[in-house]
């Protein structure tokens, strides 16, 4: 049987959720036996919840070159960062950051990334779409879940793809075309994530 991609990254994303359980079934071993090898006294367990995942509380940053290694600034280092020609970019009223890569000047060349909060719900919602209805792959590096695509640009002989990678209720979305540095959104992850 097949498994649909959207369920794929359903079944990813529960995994981690699976897995954070498994800590709360250890707690709840049976007694231990006494040095006599009978069993310890019965005690009436009290009540407890189930483990519910919570996610790490992550920090946004607001500046965009920080946010990368120096290998992965040293493949940008002639690229401008933040024109204003690209509309809003840096820390948004929204607490997003917005980075812009890009020369104005070039037809098509640049790449844009957005960091923002979102729960997992929607992010689940997103990446599904993107996987059933538009092809992406999607595995799960880091600890978190990345799909990603890329495809001829319409008009220019260059590649153009779009990279997403969730963690923590924290969304790094990146699309690019014609720049796509090599090691650039693990840059990030480890960034975000040490």
């Amino acid at each position: 049987m097949k498994l649909r991609a959207g369920a794929a990254v359903a079944l990813i994303l529960a995994s981690v959720t699976v897995l954070a359980g498994c800590a709360a079934a250890k707690e709840a071993a049976p007694p231990a036996e006494s040095a006599s090898g009978s069993p310890a006294p019965s005690q009436t367990p009290s009540p407890t919840s189930s483990a519910t995942p919570t996610a790490a509380s992550v920090t946004i940053p607001t500046d965009c070159r920080a946010l990368l290694s120096a290998e992965v600034l040293a493949q940008l280092e002639d690229v401008p960062l933040n024109d204003p020609a690209f509309g809003d970019s840096g820390m948004l009223d929204d607490g997003s950051l917005v980075c812009n890569w890009g020369d104005p000047a070039a037809d098509t060349t640049g790449l844009t990334t957005t960091i923002s909060q979102m729960s997992r719900g929607p992010a689940l919602d997103l990446l599904n779409a993107l996987a059933d209805d538009e092809g992406y792959s999607c595995y799960t590096p880091d600890g978190g879940t990345r799909c990603e695509k890329t495809w001829p640009n319409e008009q220019y002989p260059v590649t153009d793809g779009r990279t997403l990678f969730w963690r923590d209720d924290v969304l790094i979305d990146t699309r690019y075309s014609n720049l796509a540095p090599a090691g650039y959104t693990s840059s990030i992850v480890n960034t975000l994530w040490p």
